[in-house]
């Protein structure tokens, strides 16, 4: 049974905590929703080099005119194959396609015209993200819902030459509304066949808990990734609220998911400071951290993401338009990396935050001045990263070094 924070936060995965500010106009430093982030000509590079995960030294910027402009860091962001690690299913849909979805179920209260689900899709500030995605969620009633959402996650992602995702599903709040397991087991399974023959594009699943909707939704996540665990399933994750629910809380199931050989994430410091990180990674032995960018706080913390290799998995767009971030020019995405804290790219909710990974990594290359090589870092972060197989990862590092090499 569903706690009743559900009705209070209908999106499980994306339920901010109290502590978020609630703006009503996007913030300054993002062009109106549906549009796209114009990209000014940054300084002069920094040093970059690349070790066992990122390691990007931003230092003292070198004198004289800049060697690029951004129409070259656009290209070539365009070209670098890339993966996505931090993808939530349901906040993938762009209004591509909500409109098949809308127009499948026009009973779901989501505009069945094209102009009217732009103008419904606008994001205003984070209560009508809120309410969008609830809607938007209540749309996703059978496997060919789940399917439709599959595809148009892939075919928005091979838009910005992704090859390879780890796509988060809350499977507790589908089995919650009556899809049986084995149904969202063929959806998943036939969406993924369909998504990598159609797009190209591979993907695997984490299963993430949704903190803040009770002991059920936990128990029903870890039964369903590791009893009925679907082709692709890689990870067990944790999501959703942070204020209010220690990641500690949430030890006995990452140890049943270890026990089973799944791989371990959590999202911890988006909305709190470094303690919750601490916790991801003493109390649930997280490989990888969602968001992360809390750390910041905690130089010993950073030294540890460091010296363990332990990626963050940072998503620009998103700490802006929900203020996890007040801006751009503020987010602490160069001190992470002038730190040394491997880091990948990510979108988060692509499709209710209007951003995709082209320009979330066309934004990092502006923030932190980012030439061509410390890009294919950063794409080569991502890879190793990944919970993909090692020929895969081999065959995707090959292609980034080739195409930097043919951008010099």
């Amino acid at each position: 049974m569903v706690e009743p924070e559900y009705e209070r936060h209908p999106d499980p995965d994306r339920a901010r905590d109290d502590q978020v500010a609630v703006h009503p106009r996007p913030p300054a430093d993002l062009p109106p929703h549906r549009g796209r982030q114009q990209v000014h000509a940054p300084d002069p590079p920094p040093s970059i080099r690349d070790g066992s995960g990122i390691r990007a030294e931003i230092g003292a910027r070198a004198a004289g005119p800049s060697p690029y402009d951004r129409r070259v860091i656009a290209d070539f962001v365009a070209a670098v194959p890339k993966v996505e690690l931090h993808l939530h299913l349901v906040g993938s849909a762009s209004p591509e396609t909500v409109l098949q979805l809308a127009r499948r179920h026009p009973d779901g209260g989501v505009p069945t015209d094209a102009d009217a689900l732009v103008r419904f899709y606008e994001f205003t500030d984070f209560p009508h993200f809120i309410n969008v995605y609830a809607k938007v969620d209540g749309l996703v009633r059978d496997a060919a819902d789940v399917r439709t959402l599959l595809v148009g996650l892939a075919r928005d992602a091979a838009r910005s030459n992704v090859r390879y995702a780890e796509v988060t599903v809350t499977a507790a709040m589908h089995l919650a509304k009556g899809m049986p397991a084995a149904e969202l087991t063929d959806a998943l399974t036939l969406g993924r066949a369909d998504a990598l023959r159609e797009h190209g594009v591979a993907l695997n699943w984490i299963f993430d808990i949704p903190a803040g909707f009770g002991p059920q939704a936990m128990q029903d996540t870890v039964d369903y990734a590791v009893e009925e665990r679907p082709p692709g399933t890689v990870a067990l994750g944790l999501a959703g609220l942070e204020v209010g629910y220690p990641r500690a809380n949430y030890r006995p199931a990452f140890e049943r998911g270890a026990d089973a050989g799944l791989h371990l994430v959590a999202h911890a410091g988006e909305t709190t400071g470094p303690e919750e990180v601490w916790a991801a990674l003493t109390e649930l032995r997280a490989e990888r951290i969602g968001h992360g960018i809390g750390s910041v706080g905690d130089d010993r913390l950073l030294a540890h993401l460091r010296a363990e290799d332990i990626p963050l998995e940072v998503c620009l767009i998103s700490n802006v338009r929900t203020r996890a971030a007040d801006s751009l020019d503020v987010h602490p995405l160069p001190r992470l990396l002038a730190a040394g804290v491997p880091v990948t790219l990510s979108t988060d909710d692509p499709g209710m935050f209007d951003t995709d990974l082209n320009r979330e990594y066309t934004a990092a290359a502006e923030l932190c001045n980012l030439d061509e090589p410390g890009v294919a870092a950063l794409a080569r972060a991502g890879v190793r990263a990944a919970f993909c197989d090692e020929e895969q990862r081999a065959r995707l590092l090959a292609e980034i070094d080739a195409v930097l090499a043919n951008s010099a």
